[in-house]
């Protein structure tokens, strides 16, 4: 694995948009964002395209890769932080330059659609990337536990995941140890099967969906076809974040419906990532060991930043 150096205060964050379009109110958001991290010392760079909605919907697939690939490449540019989420952000894959990627490894963080591009560089390069807030969300959520979950993780090269106190869910005992993998369970599922598929092989599996857009039937879906390509017969362990829907179902009961007994090993659920306020920051392609007899049930084995 490439493990990408730390953020210090006066490094420029490059701000790059692979998903829906920055337009309307999300144009003033995103700047309230840039000041409130100017304030804490650091510069910010918006990528040449990120307003840009070229199709209606979104940048065109070339434009914002271009704007990955652009980032990368600027020596100026320590970090990159995606502005939000969407549908999208796959359809940069065949123009991003893997390569180049991984001669000029820096940290990248999103979440949501952003799962997409933050495995597959994972995938391609062997770099890690992370699974954190967005940069909008900086301005829109109520409190700054995930900026400061950034921060910690970015700057200070803290291992720990979220605040002390944090609740951690045994679904299913036992103890493993793998490599993070995973995010948003929709985007998850998109990458099984394919030219741009990921190694699920030994993993630990981390998980959530946002229930406002995908209900019981459609997370069954997701994870029966998991398990149709023997996702479950290949991964070590499963960490659940957060799942919420009006009919009260879980995502845990979700998925044991799906794997019954086909998945022997630990299953852990917490609410510090996913679609809320609580997003702590998970990287993707660094060991991770689950021992549901802890009271924080998941630890890192590794630095993921130097």
């Amino acid at each position: 694995m490439i493990i990408p150096d730390k953020l210090k205060k006066g490094d420029t964050i490059g701000v790059v948009a692979p998903s829906s379009p920055v337009i309307g109110e999300k144009v003033e958001e995103l700047e309230q964002a840039k000041k409130k991290i100017e304030k804490l010392g650091f510069k910010v760079k918006f990528s040449k395209h990120i307003f840009s909605n070229t199709n209606g919907y979104s940048a065109t697939a070339k434009e914002k890769a271009e704007d990955i690939n652009e980032m990368f490449n600027d020596k100026e540019i320590k970090m990159i932080w995606c502005s939000n989420g969407g549908e999208n952000s796959n359809s940069t894959f065949e123009y991003l330059d893997f390569e180049m990627i991984k001669q000029n490894p820096k940290i990248i963080c999103g979440y949501s659609d952003i799962t997409s591009i933050t495995n597959i560089i994972t995938k391609k390069t062997g770099l890690v990337t992370f699974s954190g807030t967005n940069f909008k969300t900086i301005a829109t959520d109520e409190t700054d536990y995930s900026l400061n979950e950034a921060l910690k993780r970015f700057v200070e090269g803290s291992l720990e995941f979220g605040e002390a106190k944090e609740q951690y869910l045994t679904i299913r005992s036992g103890i493993a140890e793998g490599e993070l993998i995973g995010g948003n369970l929709s985007l998850t599922r998109g990458m099984v099967a394919g030219k741009y598929s990921i190694n699920f092989q030994d993993k630990i599996l981390f998980l959530e969906e946002l229930g406002f857009e995908t209900g019981p039937a459609t997370a069954s879906n997701f994870l029966y076809y998991m398990k149709q390509n023997e996702i479950f017969k290949k991964i070590k362990g499963i960490w659940l974040g957060n799942y919420t829907h009006d009919s009260g179902i879980s995502l845990e009961k979700i998925l044991l419906d799906t794997i019954g007994d086909e998945f022997k090993g630990p299953i852990i659920k917490s609410e510090n990532f996913g679609h809320i306020e609580k997003k702590t920051v998970i990287p993707i392609g660094i060991k991770a060991r689950i021992d549901t007899n802890q009271k924080n049930k998941i630890k890192l084995l590794e630095n993921c930043v130097k």
